[in-house]
């Protein structure tokens, strides 16, 4: 490894564009090639989510880079979520008991431009789009590319090469494909899909509803969710089945039926969407899927980061933000090697690299999982609201001493994501253990000495759940 290798990044998504920035500062030398247009001119947000959820440990990320000012100028925060009813009643909840806790709404086209200007400001990084990977040749660092435009094909010689080109890698492709070791791989997906509509701004270019919150409208079998624009806009996503229940993508195929679907799940959104049989119709639908695979790298020449090697769904808001702490962790590889003066092979990196880091992709995977069945139907359920109202109140009395499973995902990045899954879960557990058998009060105006007495309980029964667990061995 040294810093003369040509390094070949393929794809410059939001972890490739940040990869490709951070190895430049390291001073590699960079060459990016990327199957889209280049999204700082031209619209390529058809069919993907355009705005996402950035919190502490993309920023923590952002930061390493040296732009994490430049992001923070174009995010909207949001310091909780606000439910909706069939009703159209509403009701809060904070993410967090603690002040100034809260995640950010910011557009994955700008964020990505601003990642790619800054990458490009570096002479040893070239980004070539319009350049789409068709195979690699793993063994011999060789890429094979189709150029769009052109309908030209050619190939790349690497000593390096990053693939960082999302669920549906080429590179993650040629690895199962070419059998030059042993992979294993799956690919799981929901029973529910997604589509996006869109809530336009007022007349005067105003939020219609409140841009502090991201609203979800919980139904059980489906739900609808709203992340603010910067331009006044809301972007809906409708989450729902393919082909079961009532209603489902399926057989939602005329105007009539869509309206009717709106009208008595979503009364308040319909209200506020301007032509729902258009945008439901001319929108695709997307797939919801989890990627795990083993091993991430092949020898000295090849690697898997970002959505390529653990791709998640989007119900814990952590998917930008765990592929921008690969690269934080990866950055903290390369810098144990430097401290050690250890002469590291690029082999030896990315193995050190999978062992800090696949088991906390692949819990992160499966709270998202958690999340999607807590969003869409538990966060209207009152014992969960009792849960969440304990845990605010043991939050804001002892912001040190008690941290949510979802405080410990979202806004601890220090904590490792196999370590906030296996305490928060017990910690849940704990919680709805102890309201249901009533071994806790549940009042709304607990004192502080009562709720020490709560926090006490829950300590104690968590760490009674955990040490089961780990006699279990689980």
């Amino acid at each position: 490894m040294n810093k003369q290798d040509n390094i070949l990044i393929i794809g410059a998504g939001l972890c490739g564009s940040l990869l490709a920035l951070r190895l430049a500062q390291r001073g590699f030398k960079v060459t990016i090639y990327e199957s889209r247009p280049d999204l700082r001119t031209t619209d390529i947000s058809a069919g993907r989510s355009i705005n996402l959820a950035l919190s502490d440990r993309g920023f923590k990320a952002l930061r390493l880079c040296g732009v994490e000012e430049k992001a923070r100028e174009i995010c909207i925060p949001m310091y909780g979520r606000l439910m909706h009813d069939k009703e159209s009643n509403t009701f809060a909840s904070n993410y967090s008991g603690r002040e100034n806790e809260y995640i950010n709404s910011i557009s994955r086209g700008d964020l990505n431009g601003i990642l790619l200007t800054e990458a490009e400001k570096h002479e040893n990084v070239t980004i070539h789009f319009n350049k789409k990977c068709t195979s690699v040749d793993i063994e011999n660092t060789v890429a094979h590319f189709k150029d769009y435009k052109t309908k030209e094909e050619f190939s790349i010689n690497a000593d390096v090469i990053f693939g960082t080109d999302g669920a549906g890698s080429s590179l993650r492709k040629s690895y199962y494909l070419e059998k030059k070791f042993l992979f294993s791989y799956s690919q799981n997906y929901l029973s529910h899909g997604y589509k996006e509509l869109e809530i336009p701004a007022d007349k005067v270019g105003n939020h219609q509803i409140s841009k502090d919150h991201l609203h979800i409208w919980p139904r059980g079998e489906y739900m609808l969710i709203a992340l603010p624009n910067m331009d006044g806009s809301f972007t809906v996503t409708l989450f729902l089945s393919y082909d079961e229940g009532e209603y489902n993508f399926e057989n939602l195929t005329s105007e009539e039926k869509i309206s009717a679907f709106f009208e008595t799940q979503f009364p308040d959104a319909l209200k506020l969407i301007p032509s729902i049989k258009d945008e439901f119709f001319n929108n695709p639908t997307g797939s919801l899927g989890t990627v795990k695979c083993s091993p991430w790298s092949y020898q000295n020449k090849t690697i898997l980061m970002g959505d390529a090697a653990h791709a998640i769904v989007p119900f814990y808001g952590q998917g930008m933000n765990a592929s921008f702490e690969d690269v934080t962790v990866f950055d903290e590889v390369l810098n144990s090697f430097e401290r050690s003066r250890e002469i590291a092979s690029w082999e030896t990196v990315f193995k050190r690299y999978e062992k800090a880091r696949k088991e906390d992709t692949d819990a992160i995977a499966d709270l998202a999982i958690d999340n999607f069945y807590e969003m869409k139907d538990h966060v209207a359920n009152p014992l969960f609201k009792q849960k969440r109202k304990i845990e605010m109140d043991l939050e804001k009395n002892f912001p040190t001493e008690y941290f949510s499973k979802y405080s410990m995902v979202t806004f601890n990045e220090n904590i490792p994501y196999k370590e906030a899954m296996k305490k928060g879960r017990a910690q849940d557990k704990a919680l709805l253990n102890l309201i249901a058998d009533k071994d806790i009060s549940t009042s709304l105006n607990m004192t502080k000495d009562e709720l020490k007495i709560v926090l006490e309980k829950v300590q104690q029964e968590t760490n009674e759940i955990l040490n089961d667990d780990k006699i279990a061995g689980l």
